[in-house]
């Protein structure tokens, strides 16, 4: 799966992320540019947003003359797509996935132990 480049490339996911819909590049642009320190140019943003769409992480579809932007998958999903990749990455999956419970905060902890009780419970039902 293709991840996320760089800062821009994050940036722009993260404002199509919490867009209640699809964004043409102008009003990309115009979220981007509010607290930027650095003015954006036009020309870059829609470039970012094409390599995106390449990736498979943006779809576009047309309105008029323009295209307007969406995420392909939510950001919860990006990020498991991300974690399991990386499982991929060595056969000895137990280390990481004990090293990656060690690591997280303790609310997150739980939060992970009940979702698997809760897949345990119901892989127990079937």
């Amino acid at each position: 799966m293709a991840g996320l480049g760089g800062s821009l490339e994050r940036s722009i996911m993260d404002v199509l992320w919490a867009a209640p819909g699809p964004l043409r590049i102008r009003e990309l642009l115009s979220k981007l540019n509010e607290n930027a320190d650095k003015t954006l140019a036009y020309n870059t943003v829609q470039t970012v947003a094409e390599r995106l769409a390449q990736k498979g992480l943006l779809q576009r579809t047309q309105d008029g003359i323009a295209f307007r932007y969406s995420p392909t998958r939510a950001r919860e999903e990006y990020a498991v797509e991300l974690m399991l990749d990386a499982l991929t990455e060595t056969s000895d999956h137990g280390a990481i996935l004990a090293r990656f419970a060690e690591s997280v905060p303790a609310e997150d902890a739980r939060h992970l132990l009940d979702a698997l009780r809760r897949r345990a419970s119901d892989e127990g039902e079937t």
